[in-house]
This record gives structure tokens, C-alpha cells and sequence, in this order.
């Protein structure tokens, strides 16, 4: 399972902010749309193009787009916040989505809502910002190559060693991008040192 952490300094900067508890809510959200930019410019940096010919304003060229159908799936409801971006840089994209909710005993992660285009072929970005012990990603994973999908890319801001290994055994091919990779999880499975709960950070439902 290919794993690539950003080696960028712009990604550090954000991520130092997303960590930083004095971060509000309005300070928060556009910091995490200015990092999934460039998650998906990691992402899609080896997919396949094809050629194009095309006309500038001076004369015909021919250019390269992408040769692939991507499906982005965010997972509810910390992954809606790295929806938009990610629409931004891929408009043609289609949109799934995942709803899986942490039992905060078991630290298992449950699926209360599954809608996905079709997926027959197609590259799914999935988007989920943390990857703790890997039960949510683990679970939406499974679903998308149930549902068909050819690649899986997992983009995600912070990792935790636990969640990379259980996708790494239950998925080989399955790509994770990471702003960062972390050091552990706590008693709670909270990744360490983590920036707390990403769904209630981006809507300040504290």
C-alpha cells in the first residue's frame, strides 16, 4: 500500500494551524480547503492523461488531461469539509457519500448512510481528514470496492501508525496521501498529538 506524507512547506504551515487549539471554527475551515488543494494536487500527480490537441490564442498544440473518471466520497461529516476543494480542482468529478458514525467504547466505526454513483472502473478519492484506527476508512474502502471501484486514494490530514498498517493489511492497493503522520493514539484511540475532533473543530459544535 503506497503511503505519501507531503514533504511541503505550505502544508506544514497549515497543518501546524489546523493543530493549534486557539484555531477558530472560520479560521479552520478555509485552512483545511487550502490543504486539500494541495492533497489533491499530490493525489493526482502520477494518474494517467491522455492527449488533447487544442488551439491557443496563437496557434494548435497538443496538451494532456486526465484519463480518468474520479469519484470523490467524502466521508459524513468531517469529510464534507474537504468536499469542496476537492470539486474545485476536479469539476467533473462525481460525488458519493458515507456515513459512518464512532462508537467512542469500541472505537468502531458503524454505517449509517451509503450513496455512491456508479463506481464500475472508476477512481474513488475518498476524504477523510482523520485516520485513527483505520474502522472508518476500513469500512468506506470496503464499501467502494464492493461498489467497483479500480483505485482507491485515501486523502487524509493527519495519520496514526495503527489506522495506516489495518489498511495496509486489509488493502494493499490502496493509496494513502497524508499531510502528516502522527505518532500514536491515546487510551480513547484519539490520534497523537492530533488536533481533536475534526468535524466539531470545522463546525464548531464543541
Amino acid at each position: 500500500m503506497p503511503l505519501t506524507v507531503l514533504n511541503h512547506a505550505l502544508a506544514d504551515h497549515i497543518v501546524t494551524r489546523l493543530r493549534d487549539e486557539n484555531t477558530p471554527p472560520e479560521q479552520f475551515r478555509p485552512l483545511t480547503r487550502a490543504l486539500t488543494h494541495i492533497l489533491i494536487a499530490e493525489a493526482t500527480k502520477s494518474l494517467p492523461t491522455r492527449p488533447r490537441v487544442i488551439r491557443t490564442p496563437l496557434e494548435e498544440m497538443e496538451g494532456r488531461e486526465l484519463d480518468v473518471e474520479i469519484v470523490a466520497v467524502p466521508v459524513l461529516r468531517a469529510g464534507l469539509g474537504m468536499l469542496e476543494p476537492t470539486l474545485e480542482m476536479l469539476p467533473g468529478a462525481a460525488v458519493g457519500y458515507v456515513g459512518l458514525e464512532r462508537d467512542e467504547v469500541t472505537a468502531e466505526a458503524h454505517s449509517y448512510y451509503c450513496k455512491l454513483p456508479n463506481m464500475a472502473g472508476k477512481t474513488a478519492f475518498l476524504l477523510d481528514p482523520m485516520l485513527a484506527t483505520g474502522g472508518s476508512a476500513y469500512r468506506a474502502a470496503k464499501s467502494l470496492y464492493e461498489a467497483g471501484a479500480e483505485k482507491v486514494i485515501l486523502l487524509c490530514v493527519v495519520a496514526a501508525p495503527q489506522g495506516i498498517a489495518r489498511l495496509e493489511e486489509a488493502f494493499p492497493s490502496l493509496q494513502i496521501v497524508a499531510a502528516a503522520r502522527d505518532r500514536d493514539l491515546n487510551a480513547k484511540s484519539f490520534i497523537l498529538p492530533g488536533l481533536g475532533d475534526f468535524g466539531d473543530r470545522l463546525y464548531g459544535t464543541f
